[in-house]
């Protein structure tokens, strides 16, 4: 997908100080906590078509909205993905300035997690 150089520009400030995460450290980080939040950004329809198994859902566009009922402990470790790692960035930086301390956005989204035979919920 070609984004705009203005979407690039804020992704690439999110990820200026936003945690990153790949498949195999989130692949360590469930084995050493059980209780990590696998939390899918993307559309309701990207998320019906296909997400992780470890998965739940809660996007983007609702994130900042629902997040605090759905994810109380701002201290829980919550790895987010979108489709390619960019909407997830944004979306930890934004449960960031909301006090969450403990977020990490999946390197390259579910693309990535598909690659590396990810069992997917089809």
């Amino acid at each position: 997908m070609q984004h705009s150089p203005g979407f690039l520009k804020i992704v690439d400030d999110a990820r200026s100080h936003v945690r990153e995460v790949s498949v195999e450290g989130l692949r360590e980080r469930l084995a050493a906590n059980p209780s990590v939040v696998l939390l899918d950004v993307r559309e309701e329809s990207e998320w019906a078509a296909g997400h992780a198994v470890q998965a739940v859902h809660l996007g983007k566009g609702v994130l900042e909205r629902d997040i605090e009922a759905r994810f109380p402990d701002t201290d829980a470790e919550i790895i987010m993905y979108c489709g390619g790692g960019y909407r997830s960035a944004l979306a930890c930086d934004a449960a960031q300035r909301m006090g969450y301390k403990n977020v990490s956005s999946l390197v390259g989204g579910f693309k990535g997690l598909v690659a590396a035979g990810w069992n997917i919920v089809r």
